[in-house]
C-alpha cells in the first residue's frame, strides 16, 4: 500500500512518447533522453548469498517468525512474503488482465492517458521538463482505496474483467497490509490497533508497470533509483524475470523473485515510525 501526499504542481506531467511503441520500432540506438550515464558506475553485488529475507505469513503467530520479520524490517527494509493468504486465482487474474491491457493497441490504451493535475492514468508521471531523463517503461496508475478516490475515466473497460479483478485484488492487498502493520507494531512495542488505524482509511495506490525490451538495456533504468514515501509497498511481479535491485551497504543487490510471493518495501513513513 502506498500513501502519498502530492502538491498540485507535482501532479502535472508533460506528455512523452510511449515507450512500448518506441520499443516496437526495433531501434539499434534509443533516444538520448533514456540514456543514463550513471548506470555504468553502479556497483552490483555478485554475492548470491545476499538475498532479502523470506517471511512466511502463515507462521507469524510464532515468536521465531515474528523476530525474523523484525530483523528483516530493521536490517533490510525489504522482505519477500510467502503464504500470504491471497488466493492464486486472484493474483493470476490480475496478472492476466494487466498483461492484456498493455497488449492492447496504443490508441486503445491512450483512451486512459494521464491528463494535467491527475495522478491516475496511463503513461509516465512527473515529467516536468523537456530535457528531463526518462524511465524505460510505461505505467497504468490507479487509486485502489478508498473507493471515493477512484476516477472512472482512467479505469480500463478492456479487458472486460479488469474492473472486477482490480477490485478483488485491491481488497486482498488491503487485508495483508493491515495484518502486517499490526505485526510490525507489536514488534515495535506499539499498540497494533492504533498504528493500523492510521492506514486503515489511507490512500492505496496501485501502479502497473510495463518494461519493454531495450536495445541498450545496460544504459537505461526501467524505474530510476528512489525510496517510497509510503507506509508499505507490496510488489508483485507478473513474471520471474529478474530486474529489481535494492541498495545495501553501497551495493545494488539483485532480488530473485519467488513465484506468487510479494516483495515488501518498508516505506519512508514506517522508517520514521521506527526511528
Amino acid at each position: 500500500m502506498e500513501t502519498k501526499v502530492q502538491s498540485t504542481d507535482m501532479l502535472y506531467s508533460l506528455p512523452v512518447e510511449n515507450v512500448q511503441a518506441l520499443a516496437s520500432k526495433n531501434l539499434n540506438r534509443i533516444p538520448s533522453r533514456y540514456i543514463r550515464p550513471e548506470v555504468e558506475f553502479d556497483v552490483v553485488s555478485i554475492d548470491e548469498s545476499q538475498q532479502i529475507p523470506v517471511i512466511d505469513m502463515s507462521k507469524l503467530d510464532h515468536d521465531a517468525e515474528q523476530k525474523k520479520l523484525h530483523q528483516a524490517c530493521k536490517d533490510w527494509g525489504f522482505f519477500q512474503l510467502i503464504n500470504h493468504g491471497i488466493a492464486d486465482e486472484v493474483i493470476e487474474k490480475m496478472k492476466t488482465d494487466t498483461q492484456e491491457f498493455f497488449n492492447l493497441p496504443l490508441e486503445e490504451k491512450m483512451a486512459y492517458a494521464k491528463i494535467p493535475n491527475y495522478l491516475e492514468g496511463y503513461g509516465q508521471a512527473f515529467v516536468l521538463s523537456e530535457d528531463q531523463k526518462l524511465d524505460w517503461g510505461d505505467m497504468l496508475f490507479l487509486f485502489g482505496l478508498p473507493v471515493s478516490t477512484r476516477d472512472p475515466r482512467f479505469r480500463p473497460s478492456n479487458p472486460p474483467s479488469f474492473g472486477a479483478s482490480f477490485d478483488k485484488y485491491s481488497m486482498e492487498l488491503h487485508k495483508v497490509m493491515i495484518h502486517l502493520m499490526k505485526l510490525m507494531a507489536n514488534n515495535l512495542g506499539t499498540d497494533p490497533e492504533m498504528l493500523a488505524s492510521f492506514f486503515e482509511d489511507g490512500i492505496q495506490e496501485i501502479r502497473m508497470n510495463y518494461y519493454p525490451p531495450c536495445a541498450e538495456a545496460s544504459k537505461v533504468y526501467g524505474l530510476a533509483p528512489h525510496s517510497d514515501a509510503t507506509g508499505l509497498t507490496l510488489l508483485l511481479q507478473v513474471n520471474e524475470v529478474e530486474g529489481l535491485q535494492i541498495k545495501r551497504n553501497e551495493k545494488w543487490v539483485p532480488v530473485k523473485p519467488i513465484p506468487a510471493s510479494f516483495i515488501i518495501n518498508i516505506g519512508d513513513m514506517m522508517e520514521v515510525t521506527q526511528a
